[in-house]
């Protein structure tokens, strides 16, 4: 979920096809290793994770409109909101006991865009070959997070899949990447974070992760 950090659309796509370095392009030889996903340096990280929405694809939700209905969540409780953000709506839902309603009225949103959603180049770069190395930390709820990937054909890419509601927390709490992570059996210093938004920059930072943008560039 992405309703007030900057997307950008990645532009990359992998190639690994390229013929090695003295080999002919007409050459029959083939490897019997398949290629990594060119877009990042596998040799220097063992474990890859994904932002989703804006990352890998763009989901279709109009959050202005989930807004107002979290708003009406709040109404219909008696409760005034504490603001119009959708942030501090979720983030104040547990004090008022509206935490299950107002993520509720968040994931039906997102579900729906999920299924809905355009598919990103970057999302060429999940291969079913090295979905051990590979997982998703998005802020968007895990079952939207798994139907996008279903949608678009790599949930096969991925071996691990860690949203709003998988812990505790979410971004830009470390905890949601760390458990990522984990879930590949690698370490965070070992790990790289490929994110859209200074959300997914800050996380990468709490969680001692090397972070990328989509667009190729590694964080200064």
């Amino acid at each position: 979920m992405d309703a007030s950090d900057p997307t950008d659309a990645a532009s990359e796509t992998p190639v690994g096809n390229e013929p090695a370095d003295g080999e002919p392009a007409g050459s029959d030889t083939v490897s019997s290793e398949p290629a990594l996903p060119a877009f990042v340096d596998w040799d220097a990280y063992d474990a890859v994770v994904y932002d989703l929405d804006g990352t890998l694809v763009d989901l279709q939700v109009d959050w202005n409109q989930v807004a107002t209905d979290v708003i009406g969540v709040y109404e219909d409780a008696a409760i005034d909101p504490p603001g119009d953000g959708l942030w501090e709506l979720l983030e104040s839902a547990s004090e008022h006991g509206l935490e299950a309603d107002v993520e509720a009225a968040i994931a039906s949103h997102e579900r729906a865009g999920a299924e809905a959603s355009d598919r990103l180049a970057l999302a060429d770069a999940l291969q079913p070959t090295h979905a051990d190395r590979t997982a998703v930390c998005s802020l968007n709820c895990e079952a939207a997070c798994r139907i996008a990937l279903s949608t678009h054909g790599v949930a096969d890419g991925v071996s691990a899949v860690v949203g709003r509601d998988s812990v505790a927390t979410h971004k830009p709490d470390p905890e949601p990447l760390l458990a990522a992570v984990r879930a590949l059996d690698a370490e965070p210093e070992r790990a790289l974070f490929v994110g859209d938004s200074e959300r997914d920059a800050v996380t990468a930072e709490r969680a001692g992760v090397a972070f990328q943008w989509v667009d190729g560039d590694p964080d200064a």
